[in-house]
């Protein structure tokens, strides 16, 4: 599976709706298995620039080839891009993801963390 993860900020609040609005036309999009459009919570302690995010799953990378290549993609991009500041996408294969710690956990030693400030 392929995952793809897009993060914007927004030039301005005032926008944030409208880029949400034009982000939901990639719901429609059939090659994807899921698309997600959501507001950052903003609750992170340390980065909170970006504002909404696109995450979507697909079946291989052919799928995300047909969903960027989709009237309704070219279509949102049209009314977000004017819209955003910046963007930052990430696409990986999930078969390549490593999902298990790759240190031996048991002679692991973490220190104490010392108080956020």
């Amino acid at each position: 599976m392929i995952r793809h993860i897009v993060f914007f900020s927004c030039r301005s609040d005032v926008h944030r709706d409208k880029i949400v609005e034009g982000l939901s036309l990639l719901t429609a999009i059939p090659s994807a298995l899921r698309v997600e459009i959501a507001l950052n919570s903003k609750i992170d302690q340390i980065e909170n620039e970006m504002d909404v995010v696109v995450y979507a799953e697909f079946a291989n990378r052919d799928d995300l080839k047909a969903y960027k290549d989709h009237p309704l993609y070219q279509e949102s991009i049209k009314r977000v891009r004017p819209l955003r500041d910046k963007r930052v996408a990430i696409d990986f294969d999930t078969d390549l993801a490593i999902s298990l710690p790759l240190l031996d956990l048991k002679n692991l030693v973490i220190p104490e963390a010392e108080p956020l400030p």
